[in-house]
């Protein structure tokens, strides 16, 4: 990413349009709103009915009418940190990025964050596709695809990788040791996408009761702390592990994360229920046998999260 504070509109016109055109091809809505002029220029680009100049053109004047105002604005507040001020009207003519949103990409890395908006977005767009509120999606996951996906198997499809959709809480860090990991595929360091509490209990009665596949029980872990020699593989972490979890679930709940909604239907409604849910399913998961000896790890980098 090119470290930059200003950009005009007309610079940005171009990524803008291009990412929505593609993924107008993959979900023909892309919003709330009946019609949209802007949008049906970006569909008119794609059937070729107009050329990119005029595609430009079209998004420098109406591309950013309403995306601009309510980018900051989140469940009808608005954000503390601004990651851009509009200068639409002053000598830029476009935006001017804050340190905030510099210091969130050299943090993450701008492939990692490029990858978790994009597996929001899709998130998002899944439930435009249905026809459904967004906060009234709810996520299932693979795990021989290792992608979240619609649990409805009568609309059952792919929607995003896990790894892209995990990573942002976790900003390429083990969520047990804190070393460095990849959400690339084909890299040496690729995260594993980990059942905290593991998969083997799904064959125990609290696997019956409680569905271990949900995204409250998903992290991403460096593949010595997963399946290394002295890894956790079937064994329950230790409670300061089930800290963390609840706390990374509270994150995204509370930062309005497209996963909000599954993560309350999956552990409860309020934060104390939550809690209590965790605090459960540590308590019976020890007495399987596979959390008598609780398994942790040396931390192998500095706390990230």
């Amino acid at each position: 990413m090119q470290q930059r504070e200003e950009v005009p509109l007309e610079d940005l016109a171009e990524p803008f349009s291009r990412h929505l055109c593609e993924h107008l091809r993959h979900t023909d809505r892309q919003g709330t709103f009946e019609r949209s002029r802007f949008l049906d220029a970006c569909r008119a680009f794609n059937r070729g009915e107009i050329d990119a100049d005029e595609l430009r053109d079209t998004t420098v004047r109406l591309g950013f009418q309403n995306v601009i105002d309510a980018f900051h604005v989140v469940g009808n507040e608005p954000l503390e940190v601004r990651f851009f001020e509009d200068e639409r009207r002053g000598h830029i003519r476009g935006i001017r990025l804050t340190d905030d949103l510099l210091q969130l990409v050299e943090s993450l890395g701008p492939d990692d964050l490029s990858a978790e908006a994009e597996a929001r977005w899709r998130l998002v767009e899944t439930a435009w596709s249905l026809g459904l509120p967004a906060h009234m999606l709810t996520i299932g996951y693979d795990s021989g695809r290792e992608v979240l996906l619609t649990p409805d198997r009568t609309r059952r499809k792919a929607i995003t990788p896990a790894r892209d959709a995990l990573n942002g809480y976790q900003r390429g860090h083990c969520f047990y040791c804190f070393d460095a990991i990849s959400v690339e595929p084909g890299t040496p360091d690729l995260a594993h996408v980990d059942h905290f509490f593991p998969h083997v209990l799904k064959r125990t009665e609290l696997g019956t009761r409680v569905n271990l596949d949900g995204v409250w029980n998903l992290v991403l872990a460096c593949q010595r702390c997963n399946a290394g020699p002295e890894g956790k593989w079937m064994r329950v972490p230790a409670l300061q592990y089930l800290d963390r979890l609840h706390r990374r679930n509270e994150y995204l709940i509370q930062s309005r994360h497209p996963l909000r909604e599954t993560l309350m239907q999956q552990t409860g409604a309020s934060e104390q229920r939550r809690r209590e849910f965790l605090d459960a399913v540590f308590n019976e998961a020890r007495h399987t046998g596979l959390g008598l000896v609780p398994w942790e790890t040396p931390p192998r980098g500095p706390q990230a999260f």
